[in-house]
């Protein structure tokens, strides 16, 4: 089997479940993977398996400038002529390449020196292929550290790293031996950076595993719970979803209560905005929270509710995997209309598509479905019935398993 070293930038971390589900999910097929990690490996998530994954994952950046330094030093000295060709390389993207201002030509210097030293820790593993989550940085050492140990590299990419912090991203696209697609507008979008085969653009969703939970009955009490979880920052949409209950609490005196999980640079404003509601609409912004924990929380709410939006650098979600936690319990969603969402979310059939930015159109269609029980019910088994047909993480990491066989 196939040893494949797994890079990311903190393996594992509270806010990327998807990677380190991938990890496991593989590793339960018998692929063999060790992993690396960009900055510190983040413990304390609430599972020893997770602090075990931590355990074991290379800190890449921890290791300090001078350690990093020698051994890429001692790369260079026992292998010259490799570690030559790996820097020309590097020194080439770093004057030609594409998607870089001056402050990124200077960076991927120093990620080339990054990448002889991995090199130089890793060879004794045999790995014989490297994947990288995330286009940006975890990939550019991907790419220059499989280059000196002369093995492929792969990569999954997903929002802002194609996006706002997209770098080298053609170049990438067109060196890898393929390229795992989270959807497939995602796919579409690298072959119009550079053309390849769709076996070279291969569909691997981000996933949850649907045989650990059941699709639970929304509670229907008293107070309509909302549920809205992920990062406070531009792209989420929760500043629409505030100015949605605020149209609501002028329109309907029942009770609604969202619980916000999550944290970020917007939080503040998002508190300011949350006490303006009126009385018989509250809020509740949880913080950073264990996934185990919000897990629960889906189990619990009436409706879960991601509005998105595209910021004015261009970054945008690709398909979030909280939309899946909910939805494989069974819950009725709302998702911000963006075309890898689509792939997840089918408007009346799997959840409900709202326009970007609208509050109103948003706050019209939560009053809708709190009035239509049968309706929000149907849409729970429809959502459900959608993780489980092409979301389910044994399915997807199958896909990716074949694929990394042949890098053998």
């Amino acid at each position: 089997m196939t040893r494949i070293l797994y890079l990311g930038d903190i393996i594992p971390t509270r806010s990327e479940t998807f990677v380190y589900r991938e990890i496991f999910a593989l590793r339960k097929r018998g692929v063999l993977i060790d992993t690396a990690s960009l900055h510190a490996p983040e413990y304390g998530l609430g599972d020893t398996e997770l602090d075990d994954l931590a355990a074991s994952s290379l800190p890449i950046y921890p290791r300090g400038f001078l350690r990093i330094v020698l051994d890429a030093v001692s790369e260079v000295i026992q292998r010259p002529l490799q570690s030559f060709k790996t820097l020309a390389q590097v020194f080439s993207d770093s004057l030609f390449g594409g998607d870089l201002n001056l402050e990124r030509r200077l960076k991927l210097l120093w990620q080339g020196v990054a990448s002889l030293s991995l090199a130089s820790r890793v060879r004794v593993l045999e790995v014989k292929h490297i994947h990288a989550h995330f286009a940006h940085v975890p990939t550019t050492l991907a790419m220059y550290t499989a280059m000196q140990l002369n093995v492929g590299f792969s990569f999954t990419g997903h929002a802002v790293d194609i996006f706002p912090n997209r770098t080298l991203l053609t170049e990438k696209v067109q060196r890898a031996k393929f390229v795992a697609c989270i959807s497939e507008w995602h796919r579409d979008f690298y072959r119009s950076l550079f053309q390849r085969e769709d076996e070279d653009l291969v569909i691997v969703r981000c996933g949850v595993d649907s045989s650990l939970y059941e699709i639970t009955p929304a509670p229907f009490g008293e107070v309509f719970e909302l549920l809205a979880v992920g990062r406070l920052v531009e792209k989420k949409g929760f500043d629409t979803l505030l100015r949605a209950l605020i149209w609501i609490g002028k329109e309907n005196l029942s009770p609604i209560h969202l619980t916000l999980v999550g944290d970020g640079p917007l939080r503040n404003e998002l508190e300011n905005m949350a006490s303006q509601l009126p009385a018989h609409i509250s809020v509740t912004l949880t913080g950073d929270t264990p996934n185990q924990v919000i897990m629960e929380k889906m189990a619990t709410a009436d409706l879960f509710v991601l509005p998105c939006s595209v910021t004015s650098s261009g970054d945008r979600d690709g398909i979030p995997v909280v939309l899946m936690e909910a939805m494989v319990h069974g819950r009725c969603v709302i998702a911000g209309d963006l075309e890898a969402i689509r792939e997840l979310v089918r408007d009346d059939v799997s959840g409900v598509i709202v326009p970007l930015g609208d509050p109103v159109i948003l706050g019209q269609e939560i009053e809708s479905l709190r009035s239509d029980r049968l309706r929000m019910e149907r849409l729970g088994r429809g959502a459900r019935a959608r993780v489980e047909e092409e979301f389910d993480i044994h399915l997807n990491a199958q896909r990716l398993a074949q694929r990394f066989t042949r890098e053998g």
